[in-house]
């Protein structure tokens, strides 16, 4: 009987050696550590599990490029990976106007941007505004860059964008809304860059034209005034004309010697010197319309020459302002960027956020980390005591 007795007690002895052992366990524990580690790892696991809102995520991809912009080499990506950018992309401009406050503005004008963030059937720590948070556009700003991300791959120079909410046709319309102004602002980019490299060519070669215009207006006067078309070839006519002259006085000269040898009282003799004086009279006066009495040609030369140069200067200025105005046309349109979609803002059917699971494990190690640290500060500060 006693046998049976011993038999029959010991896995009662067992059990309730095995609950002391435990509760002497759990009694072991810190206060610290429960607070610390405890408390909140199951305030994560409590949120996470059952009042977390499932939240949808629509992703699109795209690309900023200029036509001509060559793909990076394999030497420009290694040098990314060690931190030296090979080069800077326009990429940059989208992602800082995504998540710029004119962004947030601009979307909230295609959608109801409040209401989006802010579901009925959300939870009160996720959606906007939480408790603790006012209706400013301050805060809707903060909240806005809580569901907003834009990632960019230096790999594949591809970029990323990631527009969350309670509801996925929401979160649809957010991320095409985004990408649609994204390429708007692209587009006055180019403009702008436009606009100021090739204004600045067409005022220079409008300015050159204006000056040939001048320029030709007072050539235009000078020959009005003048009443000579080209004063240069005048003169060149002119200095022929008295050439020729001259040539007929040597002939008469030449007649009149052989007539005195001949002859020396005969009456050609004076008739010779009266047109040899008439040749001399008219070259004089054909050299003072040249130069050397008022009103001569050379003076008009002069001034005519003058317009000339400033007119062929000026028509030099006009070409190469052209071809200057030509060239930063063309090299506008090489510099113009361009948002190419590669994958379009999809229509998400399942819920990828929270990630419950590693949010609970973030929460955990986190306050494994803290407390293990605060642990080890105060063992040493202990130990120096000691």
């Amino acid at each position: 009987m006693t046998q049976v007795e011993i038999e029959y007690r010991g896995p009662s002895s067992g059990n309730n050696e095995a609950k002391t052992k435990s509760r002497q366990w759990w009694s072991k524990l810190p206060v610290s550590f429960l607070g610390f580690v405890v408390a909140p790892t199951l305030a994560a696991t409590v949120y996470f599990t059952l009042v977390a809102t499932p939240q949808y995520v629509s992703e699109a991809r795209f690309i900023v490029r200029q036509p001509s912009q060559p793909q990076p080499s394999g030497l420009g990506v290694a040098l990314q990976g060690i931190g030296l950018p090979a080069g800077q992309t326009d990429a940059f401009a989208v992602h800082e106007y995504v998540l710029s406050r004119t962004g947030m503005q601009g979307l909230a004008k295609d959608i109801d941007l409040p209401q989006a963030l802010r579901a009925n059937h959300a939870d009160p720590l996720a959606r906007y505004p939480r408790p603790w948070e006012g209706r400013s556009q301050e805060d809707l700003f903060k909240a806005y860059l809580r569901f907003v991300e834009v990632g960019y791959d230096s790999s594949t120079g591809i970029s990323t964008l990631r527009a969350r909410a309670f509801r996925p046709e929401d979160a649809r319309r957010m991320s095409a809304s985004l990408l649609a102004r994204s390429e708007h602002l692209v587009n006055q980019l180019n403009d702008r860059a436009a606009s100021n490299a090739v204004q600045e060519a067409l005022q220079s070669r409008d300015d050159a034209i204006a000056r040939r215009d001048l320029a030709q207006r007072k050539l235009t006067s000078f020959r009005n005034s003048s009443g000579i078309i080209d004063p240069s070839r005048t003169a060149s006519e002119m200095t022929q004309l008295i050439g020729g002259l001259l040539e007929q006085v040597a002939v008469l000269k030449a007649e009149k010697a052989q007539v005195a040898s001949l002859t020396p009282s005969s009456p050609q003799i004076e008739v010779i010197d009266a047109r040899i004086r008439a040749y001399e009279n008219q070259i004089s006066i054909e050299r003072a319309k040249m130069a050397g009495a008022a009103g001569s040609l050379a003076p008009q030369v002069g001034g005519y020459e003058d317009l000339l140069l400033a007119r062929e200067i000026a028509d030099r200025e006009v070409t190469q302002t052209t071809a200057a105005y030509i060239s930063a046309r063309n090299e506008a349109r090489r510099q113009q960027l361009y948002l190419d979609r590669i994958v379009e803002p999809n229509l998400p059917d399942k819920s990828t956020e929270p990630r419950r699971l590693i949010s609970i494990l973030i929460v955990l190690m986190s306050t494994l980390s803290v407390y293990g640290l605060g642990w080890l500060i105060w063992a040493g500060i202990r130990e120096h005591r000691q």
